[in-house]
């Protein structure tokens, strides 16, 4: 996760219509990651074939390097417009401090509402939102040339998890992306570091899904829900560190 990620790399995030990620963290910054993150959504959404027509349209990709002179560390991060509103995610998925994402809008014409539309009938998987994210965690060169991906079970978050799963949803404010992101890096380095099965972590914004918000009587974001194994508890407001993280979600 976020907290193995080495001084120089580069990552690339791929989201889909309906929010699902997959990504990945290169430190030998190989060039194929596109088609692969596209043949991973084909594999685990059940595709007819890898939808590559997301790629101009909904890629966020950093680059980070220490220059050899001066030991400064530089950071380059930019999305597309329609993977913009995922920043947040984005720093704490590549281990980042309140980057601020640049857009990139050099493929306006292949992001156009009708054409990216025009795709539904054929990809309707790819508007649900599964409250799937995947890492890929490494790619290897078979004899053919072809490539394979090693996925880690505990890497792939599915809304429909195993039984004695742990469940969460996040509730957050979208017009608060410093808080918000401040919890999914505690989030995510907590819950790989303490959790031994697989589990669930579903983000909901409330100023976008009221609804939601309202059914689940949130008062306050962020405000973090443990939906099983019960009994269901909250955690509300922000959390300063791991170890109180932690405590929080050890207590029973």
């Amino acid at each position: 996760m976020a907290n193995s990620v080495a001084a120089s790399f580069k990552g690339i995030a791929l989201f889909t219509p309906g929010g699902d990620c997959v990504y990945c963290i290169d430190e030998q910054k190989r060039a194929r990651w596109h088609l692969d993150l596209c043949a991973t959504l084909q594999s685990y959404l059940g595709l007819a074939e890898p939808p590559y027509f997301l790629l101009p349209c909904f890629t966020a990709t950093v680059d980070r390097w220490v220059n050899a002179t001066t030991s400064a560390t530089t950071t380059v991060a930019e999305a597309y417009p329609r993977a913009l509103r995922f920043q947040p995610l984005l720093n704490a998925l590549f281990g980042l401090d309140h980057v601020q994402w640049q857009p990139n809008y050099g493929s306006a014409e292949e992001c156009s509402v009708e054409l990216i539309e025009s795709h539904r009938a054929t990809f309707p998987q790819l508007w649900e939102c599964h409250d799937l994210i995947i890492r890929v965690e490494q790619v290897t060169a078979t004899s053919t040339g072809s490539f394979t991906e090693s996925l880690p079970p505990t890497e792939a978050l599915l809304s429909a998890p195993p039984p004695q799963a742990y469940r969460f949803k996040l509730f957050v404010s979208g017009v608060d992306t410093a808080a918000t992101e401040q919890m999914l890096r505690l989030l995510y380095t907590t819950l790989e570091a303490s959790l031994p099965n697989a589990y669930t972590l579903q983000v909901i914004d409330v100023t976008t899904h009221p609804d939601e918000a309202e059914a689940a009587q949130i008062s306050a974001t962020p405000t973090l829900v443990q939906i099983s194994p019960e009994p269901t508890r909250r955690i509300v407001g922000n959390v300063l560190n791991q170890e109180q993280m932690m405590q929080l979600l050890a207590a029973r």
